[in-house]
Formats: structure tokens, C-alpha cells, sequence
């Protein structure tokens, strides 16, 4: 029972890199298949500090126009398909979702030619 409670305490304690490389000897040495146990150890490593996985999806957040609004209005109205009412409003209610849940490179994208308008703007 000490030995498995030893043995416990050390599959906890794992790093994501070692989670990793025990599950590749599993699949190639014994052809088990641990996909649902190297999950939930590498949820316990990531609550130790370290990430599991990189983001895929990103918000565009303007957090304020800057100081020329109406070009960032019309920017917002080019980039969502809003009516210039609609960009408007957003714009105005700043901070405010611009586009929720693109990729990396489109919210990047997003980012860099809505602060080139002069908006303050961040991805979550």
C-alpha cells in the first residue's frame, strides 16, 4: 500500500514533459493508449504553474478610440460589417469586443491595423 501510495504522490508531481514522455513509452513499449490519464496529470502540472495548452482563440478588445474616433469608427464598420451606427456605438462603449474567438493570426492582424487608426486595443 506504501508503495502505491509513493508511486501516486510521484505520477502527481510529474511535469508536463515527463507526463508527455511516460505516455509515449506507454503507447510505444505497451501499447496502452493513456490519452484520458495524461490529461488529467497534466491538469494537475498545469495547476503548478506550467501552461497545457496555447490559446487558439482570441477576443479583440478595444479598450479606447484614441484620438481620431471617427477613422477608427469607420475601421470597426470595414472590419465587423457593422452599419456606421452599429461601429459607432461599439467604438463609443469602448472597452468592447471588436471580433470574439478568431484565430491568433487574425486577431494580430485586427490588432495591428486598429491601433495603427490610433485605438488602444489588447487580445484576451
Amino acid at each position: 500500500m506504501a508503495d502505491l501510495k509513493e508511486f501516486a504522490e510521484q505520477l502527481v508531481n510529474l511535469t508536463v514533459k515527463e507526463v508527455n514522455e511516460l505516455a509515449e513509452i506507454l503507447k510505444e513499449e505497451y501499447g496502452i493508449e493513456p490519452a484520458a490519464a495524461a490529461v488529467a496529470v497534466a491538469g494537475g502540472a498545469a495547476a503548478g504553474g506550467e501552461e497545457v495548452e496555447e490559446q487558439t482563440e482570441f477576443d479583440v478588445i478595444l479598450n479606447a478610440p484614441g484620438g481620431s474616433k471617427l477613422a477608427v469608427v469607420k475601421l470597426v464598420k470595414e472590419l465587423t460589417g457593422l452599419g456606421l451606427k452599429d461601429a459607432k456605438a461599439l467604438v463609443d462603449g469602448a472597452p468592447a469586443p471588436v471580433k470574439e474567438g478568431v484565430a491568433k493570426d487574425e486577431a494580430e492582424a485586427l490588432k495591428a491595423q486598429l491601433e495603427e487608426a490610433g485605438a488602444e486595443v489588447e487580445l484576451k
